[in-house]
């Protein structure tokens, strides 16, 4: 595939309250600072991170924001002050003696786009936690080669990289209820207000990534692939770790969702154990039980056994009717999303103190967290289709290329140089837009029917189709061909009568 050389640039500003500036600065401010680092992918792709630092006071807006009692009062305070673009970040800097963080933190990061430091004293300590908040809340070297994991060999690659879904235009998430055994159990959820109240406000935030479709189904006599292990000591059934695998691929013939799909699907089931084998417990590759009862597959979903239960006295009538506790479902759900995704919060230095992003489900930084990835990610699959599809013209010599693929070929390279361009000036939303509008033109045009290569026969197969069909008539006319010259060569021998 072609090279892919892309700049990423943070726009940061670094906002000293009032006693925090270290007295080693190389200059008044505000001033500017600009700081490179290479991310080492491989030999074709070279990605460069390029944070433009601008340096400032507090203003009394800021000033008064920062006086709020708790870190959490600051941080909603701040938002609406400072640079909210896609991809920014603000860092306040506050004096080592501050009460707004509590003991033993010395980073605070928000719910939006900023972070709240204690200076450190000197200017390279101040340098080195910013480089801490820079690798939580932008992008690390780790991402962005899991954004590239199509390029980048095997043994190079954290065991993480390949869970992350692929960027997509669109996804769509199902949700199935498992009812094995109907006979005893009758299951109510109630998945439409579940997804209203828990899922919907973390799609919303996402859907500037890309398109969501959300749908639910209730199988019965659905059951795992696997017989659970009966345990005498807890006289409940038990699935072990290694077996997980092999629990999904019956289910799957089951839920039938994929196969129409254009874009990748997420399935979350949630699965009632039959009767004779509950309670069902997940256990962990040490043996112990999984807390959430719950597993997620990578780039595939997520299951989570709900036991029963059992009734009081022998007697119960069944079916038993079970009234599913949506609440406790969707917190193990969408945990398993955020995996998916990539958001799981990779380790953050003990000092750092992560505000919870509340019910939208992710915070504003870990939404550019997807962006960067997403948008370099569609560089290098526009990047590899563009020369596929060159490969492929190179091949065939008779190919008809018609305008309107042209024309997206001339699209999509517009769109890619544009979102580098974009990337490079720092815009992440603009890069990400036009790396979307770029995979869309690149596909349209590699996809387009009249450039199925089983159009084209080479020369060979020509030949090979076309000879039986006018051998038999070619015979006749060469016959007579032979017939034509060797009678005009008779008549020029016959010399000519004198009178």
């Amino acid at each position: 595939a072609a090279p892919v050389q892309v700049q990423l640039v943070v726009p940061m500003a670094v906002v000293f309250g009032p006693g925090s500036v270290p007295g080693d600065l190389p200059r008044p401010l505000p001033f500017r600072d600009v700081q490179e680092m290479e991310i080492s992918v491989n030999l074709r792709t070279s990605v460069t991170s390029r944070y433009e630092m601008r340096y400032r006071s507090t203003t009394a807006q800021e000033e008064a924001a920062l006086a709020a009692a708790t870190a959490r009062e600051a941080d909603a305070a701040l938002h609406p002050l400072q640079n909210t673009a896609l991809g920014s970040l603000t860092v306040y800097v506050l004096p080592e003696t501050s009460s707004l963080l509590p003991q033993g933190t010395n980073v605070y990061v928000g719910k939006h786009r900023s972070a709240l430091l204690r200076a450190g004293g000197s200017l390279a300590a101040l340098q080195a936690r910013l480089r801490e908040v820079t690798q939580v809340m932008s992008f690390t070297a780790s991402s962005i080669a899991a954004a590239l994991s199509d390029r980048v060999p095997d043994g190079q690659l954290s065991p993480d990289a390949r869970r992350y879904l692929k960027s997509s235009l669109g996804y769509e998430i199902t949700f199935s209820l498992l009812n094995p055994d109907p006979k005893s159990h009758t299951v109510d959820w109630d998945i439409e207000g579940a997804v209203n109240r828990y899922v919907k406000p973390v799609l919303d935030k996402l859907s500037l990534v890309a398109n969501f479709s959300v749908d639910s189904q209730i199988l019965y006599y659905a059951v795992l692939g696997v017989t659970p292990r009966y345990d005498k000591e807890s006289s409940s059934f038990l699935l072990s770790a290694h077996s997980l695998p092999h629990v999904i691929n019956p289910v799957e013939a089951r839920l039938g969702s994929s196969a129409a799909s254009l874009y990748p699907v997420l399935n979350f089931l949630l699965y009632v154990p039959e009767h004779s084998h509950s309670p069902l417990y997940i256990q962990d590759k040490d043996g112990a039980p999984v807390s959430t009862n719950a597993f997620h597959s990578p780039r595939w979903g997520g299951i989570m056994v709900y036991n029963v239960e059992a009734p009081a006295s022998p007697q119960a009538s069944l079916p038993l009717h079970v009234d599913v506790d949506m609440a406790r479902v969707m917190e193990v759900f969408l945990a398993q999303l955020r995996l998916l995704f990539g958001l799981s919060q990779e380790e953050v230095p003990p000092e750092f103190l992560l505000e919870s992003p509340g019910n939208e489900g992710l915070a504003d930084w870990e939404l550019d967290h997807l962006l960067w990835a997403h948008t370099v990610e569609n560089i290098a699959t526009v990047s590899t289709t563009l020369t596929s599809l060159a490969q492929l013209l190179d091949k065939i010599g008779n190919i008809v290329i018609k305008d309107d693929v042209a024309s997206e070929v001339y699209r999509a390279v517009a769109s890619v140089q544009s979102a580098v361009t974009e990337l490079s000036l720092g815009h992440l939303h603009g890069a990400f837009q036009a790396s979307k509008e770029a995979v869309t033109s690149s596909e349209r045009a590699f996809f387009d029917p009249s450039l199925l290569h089983l159009l084209y026969f080479p020369d060979d197969q020509k030949f090979a189709i076309y000879i039986p069909l006018f051998l038999p008539m070619a015979v006749p006319i060469l016959l007579s061909l032979a017939k034509i010259v060797r009678e005009t060569r008779l008549r020029k021998k016959e010399p000519t009568k004198m009178d």
